[in-house]
């Protein structure tokens, strides 16, 4: 089994997360690409659905532990091939010419929640699962783009917070900031909610992928200018 796959749902790509915690390294990465591509490529689907096969975790982020061990033995371009490919994730959901729909069925930490803001639209389940930026706690600063696509996603004053503070946050609260389209009761549900959200969109590709292009032009324009400097640099942790 791939870390990820994908399947057909009439016209709706699930993308499915199946390494339980769905940790990001390289192979993450790498696979999430080539899943995207894949999608873009069949003309016939007008959504894509990303959840996760793990019952507890959507996903927790950067996998420290892999990136500890490339620091560690100085494999210095897989860290920045992560950190690139990571971004090619993004920017692809950014301009992917059809909705994104993140189904956020656990936890969703650190990258994890970022990956989620890179998306068109999210939903949650209300009976598990948390919403947090814990970098904070942990001394990661977000790359600029980070900060750019995550203010499409969550109101300026909502996302100060929670990037200020590290917290934790729920279904029910992220849906009255208007994070979330919807606070579900439980995962079936949300699965259910998810594909039925995701059927309401017919929209052509052409016009879709264009709104998203010129919507999204400036934070294009922040990842592919600003980030290169930290990444290049591994600017990636804050010790004092």
């Amino acid at each position: 089994m791939s870390i990820i796959e994908w399947e057909k749902d009439e016209t709706v790509a699930v993308i499915r997360m199946n390494n339980r915690e769905n940790r990001q390294n390289l192979e993450f990465a790498d696979s999430m690409n080539a899943v995207l591509d894949a999608v873009v490529a069949d003309k016939t689907i007008t959504a894509a659905v990303i959840t996760s096969t793990s019952e507890k975790y959507w996903s927790l982020g950067v996998d420290v532990d892999w990136l500890g061990r490339q620091l560690q033995d100085q494999n210095l371009q897989n860290v920045k091939g992560f950190l690139y490919g990571m971004n090619s994730v993004f920017k692809k959901l950014l301009l992917l010419p059809v909705p994104a729909i993140a189904s956020i069925n656990g936890h969703a930490f650190g990258n994890g929640a970022i990956l989620a803001c890179a998306c068109d639209f999210r939903l949650m389940r209300a009976d598990r699962g948390y919403f947090c930026f814990p970098e904070v706690d942990l001394g990661i600063p977000f790359l600029p783009g980070m900060i750019a696509f995550v203010k499409k996603a969550i109101p300026y004053y909502k996302f100060n917070e929670m990037k200020l503070t590290g917290r934790r946050v729920a279904a029910a609260e992220l849906e009255a900031s208007h994070v979330i389209e919807k606070s579900c009761p439980d995962a079936d549900r949300l699965m259910a909610e998810s594909l039925a959200f995701a059927r309401t969109f017919r929209k052509k590709r052409g016009i879709f992928g264009e709104h998203k292009k010129r919507l999204h032009k400036q934070i294009l324009a922040v990842i592919d200018t600003e980030d290169p400097e930290f990444i290049e640099s591994l600017f990636l942790m804050v010790q004092d």
